[in-house]
């Protein structure tokens, strides 16, 4: 049985605090594992969260400020102490292949696992999973970051009272689906279009076209939203985005699930995040991430 579902292994930023460790999620789809960001503490916080290094088939990289990838080196390590079986592919900025190579090479280790380097430059698909696309948008931040999305092809949903109305069960079921053709009835006629699912994984940035693209018709978003309004003005200054910008963005590209994420430490209330963004005329589902926190993806349209 397939599953899908964001697991939050930390929602720092810049600083862990008592409560919340540096940056790092891991977004299991199907039969894969994509981890993000892993900050300082990642790899601890996966043995909390039940995650293990055999899960992780991708590691994406936004950008290569501390809070999203000193955990890199110790999540390495630990694919290879663990003889992880499967190759990992590593996606992240290509400007930053002398951090990549640092944080690879930190210390001395035994290499059994295959790491595949996989720098991204560009806009547009990176990778080709079994049943996604990777791709990636260039984000507004002091040094250069992208945000990641996941988008499932369109399908087709078989629907009972059509396959009844033609005689179609069985195996016969199997066969349409696979050929496309049964007899004289094609697969149009006994099912309706399924939109595939969309994530998207946008850490710091400013307000810009690619928070844009990378939310617009989202099923869950995962966006930063380092500050509250109130202080706005400092979020431009440094990159970031405050809780009602976050979720304008979400309210304007039509997602179903928004999970704020990455917060400062000089906040300790997390309800004052979901009242913002809320505030905005968002109506979709909202959650404002906590350490440890699993979220399921929704279920499809």
């Amino acid at each position: 049985m397939s599953v899908r579902e964001f697991v939050v292994l930390g929602t720092a930023s810049q600083v862990p605090t008592r409560h919340r460790n540096h940056n790092g999620y891991l977004l299991r789809w199907d039969g894969e594992g994509i981890l993000f960001d892993p900050g300082e503490g990642t790899q601890r916080q996966m043995l909390r969260a039940g995650v293990a290094a055999h899960d992780i088939n991708r590691i994406c990289i936004t950008h290569f400020h501390g809070d999203h990838s000193l955990g890199l080196a110790g999540v390495i390590q630990r694919i290879n102490l663990d003889q992880v079986p499967h190759p990992v592919a590593a996606h992240y900025p290509a400007s930053g292949q002398k951090f990549f190579d640092r944080l690879r090479y930190a210390t001395a280790y035994r290499e059994t696992a295959e790491l595949l380097e996989e720098p991204v430059s560009e806009d547009g698909p990176v990778a080709q999973g079994a049943s996604y696309v990777l791709e990636t948008r260039r984000l507004s931040h002091p040094v250069e970051s992208f945000g990641y999305r996941i988008t499932e092809p369109d399908g087709r949903r078989m629907v009972p009272e059509l396959l009844a109305r033609h005689g179609i069960k069985g195996p016969d079921v199997g066969r349409i689906q696979r050929d496309g053709r049964l007899g004289g009835v094609t697969l149009e006629e006994v099912s309706e279009p399924r939109p595939g699912q969309r994530f998207a994984f946008v850490m710091d940035t400013r307000l810009c076209g690619g928070v844009d693209e990378l939310a617009e018709g989202c099923d869950m978003l995962v966006i930063e939203s380092t500050f509250l309004d109130e202080e706005e003005r400092l979020a431009t200054d440094h990159g970031h985005l405050t809780a009602g910008q976050a979720a304008r963005v979400a309210r304007d590209a039509g997602v179903r699930h928004l999970v704020l994420t990455h917060f400062s430490q000089r906040y300790t209330d997390p309800t004052e995040f979901e009242r913002q963004a809320r505030a905005t005329g968002f109506e979709g589902e909202l959650t404002v991430a906590a350490d440890l926190m699993r979220v399921p993806l929704p279920k499809r349209g």
